[in-house]
């Protein structure tokens, strides 16, 4: 019975080393936790030369109102959370956003996620956005997506007396920017903490031993070359380095001057199909293995994918508790919708 209790202990032993060797081979890949607070939050940004925002609950409050705000938008129909539904993962769900007039997205391009979008290096797949407030401002003056004008956006906000109270917390009250400053402040709040920050904080049961497996394949595997740092993504890197990405050709999209594309977050990759910047695989270990011939130049077999994939969906996060707003009555000032129905 003793020597029963002693193998016991031996095994719970071993494994407990081995797990602290994951977190250790973990962080040695790069991977961080999420920050747990405004502090940590500040150093993560300034790790990643990302000014971080001047934030403060009243414009938290004033950006999630005009998150979800479809007259900033021309028909009056459209807003941020059209594109970037919160109750799904932050995306709308589909290979490429339909915009103004119901016309798909020109480029074909898949709207990323905004949840945890405050730790991107660059905004939008191209990373021609230097920040959230710089982001915001693109989609609502974008032909194909909300099809708005700064001049109409501050001409019906300014016609509701609840939104000009509220923007006097800015010294020049409503201006465009400042609508974009307020919405992107929003968006900071937007992170899902997981059980994978769990385990990098040293919780070692966080994740199941199938979850460790995936978790090794991947590191193994070479995934956590761009799938790094706190988000598992983020950050600008070239796309297509070993092999021809099997859906090159739907769309335009190139990434940027230098053929560079940001890659996407693996935090809730589980909840926001379909993947790539073009939206044209649905199933998540198809994805991996195409990950596999077109960055890494290797087989990611049915068995390995599904592996990762297992660790993939220990990704899924604390979604943030978000009270549908209950936003101003328009007034006979505030200017019409513009529906252009083709």
């Amino acid at each position: 019975m003793k020597k029963l209790l002693a193998l016991g202990s031996v095994l719970v032993a071993t494994a407990l080393f081995a797990d602290a060797e994951l977190i250790k081979s973990a962080k040695d890949f790069g991977l961080e936790p999420l920050p747990k607070d405004a502090a940590e939050l500040t150093a993560a940004l300034n790790k990643i030369n990302v000014k971080p925002m001047d934030v403060t609950p009243e414009k938290i409050n004033l950006g999630k109102m005009l998150y979800f705000e479809p007259r900033l938008s021309k028909s009056s129909i459209i807003s941020c959370n059209t594109c970037h539904n919160l109750a799904a993962g932050g995306v709308d769900g589909v290979p490429a956003s339909t915009g103004h007039a119901w016309a798909p997205n020109p480029h074909h391009v898949n709207a990323p996620t905004t949840l945890n979008s405050v730790l991107n290096s660059a905004q939008f797949w191209d990373g021609r956005a230097a920040d959230l407030a710089a982001q915001a401002q693109g989609p609502m003056v974008a032909e194909p997506e909300m099809a708005s004008t700064p001049e109409l956006i501050e001409a019906r906000l300014k016609s509701m007396p609840e939104y000009v109270e509220l923007f006097k917390i800015y010294k020049d009250g409503i201006t465009f920017a400042n609508v974009a400053d307020a919405i992107g402040a929003f968006e900071t709040t937007l992170i899902t903490p997981t059980r994978f920050d769990d385990f990098l904080n040293g919780k070692e049961d966080a994740l199941s031993a199938e979850e460790q497996a995936g978790l090794k394949v991947f590191l193994d595997k070479g995934c956590a070359t761009c799938h790094n740092g706190p988000i598992l993504g983020g950050t600008m890197q070239p796309f297509g380095v070993a092999g021809k990405y099997a859906f090159a050709d739907t769309g335009d999209f190139k990434g940027d001057a230098n053929g560079m594309v940001r890659t996407p977050t693996l935090l809730n990759i589980n909840r926001t199909a379909p993947y790539f910047h073009n939206g044209m695989i649905w199933d998540l270990a198809e994805a991996v293995k195409q990950m596999g011939s077109v960055q890494l130049g290797i087989e990611i077999n049915d068995d390995e994918a599904k592996s990762i994939v297992t660790f993939l969906k220990a990704l899924d996060g604390k979604m943030p508790e978000i009270t549908y707003p209950v936003l101003p009555a328009s007034t006979n000032d505030t200017p019409k919708p513009e529906l252009n129905y083709k």
